[in-house]
């Protein structure tokens, strides 16, 4: 049985669940769903915990063993890696495929305060925050750290189950 590393099957399955990622997303631009179904949310949850828990076992399957770091080194990894590869695209998409899709974006958060009551000073400081990090760049940096961070608490939690001794 040939050992892989963590570093290997982190980078495939990263790669993978990143373009998975960007396959999603451009589905839901192309058919035009909107931003506001809470549902699109989900499914992409769905799609990093499955891309994260699949290189997780991938991993153990493939080495016959593995230890709860290696686990969540792993995971963590993955979501690393998937989040470079979409906090690329997310720079290209909204630079020069939707940027317009950024004033959507903004659009919705203002409407999200003024739903919940905010007063209209609140609102208009929030919206100040808001459009400092709705651009292409700080969308993309929040994507890698996010995805990590997804990384994290899904492998955290899956390590226990898959690990091998």
């Amino acid at each position: 049985m040939n050992k892989v590393s963590v570093f290997s099957v982190a980078l495939k399955s990263g790669l993978i669940l990143g373009l998975g990622l960007i396959v999603y997303s451009l589905l839901t631009y192309l058919l035009n769903v909107s931003l506001e179904s809470t549902w699109v949310g989900y499914v992409s949850y769905a799609i990093v915990l499955l891309g994260i828990v699949l290189g997780i076992r991938n991993f153990a399957a493939s080495n016959g063993r593995m230890t709860y770091g290696q686990g969540v080194g792993v995971g963590v990894l993955t979501g690393l890696f998937a989040g470079l590869i979409s906090g690329i695209f997310s720079y290209l998409f909204f630079s020069f495929i939707a940027p317009e899709m950024l004033t959507e974006m903004l659009e919705m958060a203002e409407k999200g305060m003024v739903e919940q009551g905010m007063p209209d000073d609140q609102i208009e400081q929030g919206m100040e925050y808001t459009k400092m990090f709705m651009k292409p760049g700080p969308l993309a940096i929040v994507s890698v750290f996010s995805y990590a961070f997804v990384g994290l608490v899904i492998s955290l939690i899956a390590s226990i189950f898959l690990q091998k001794k």
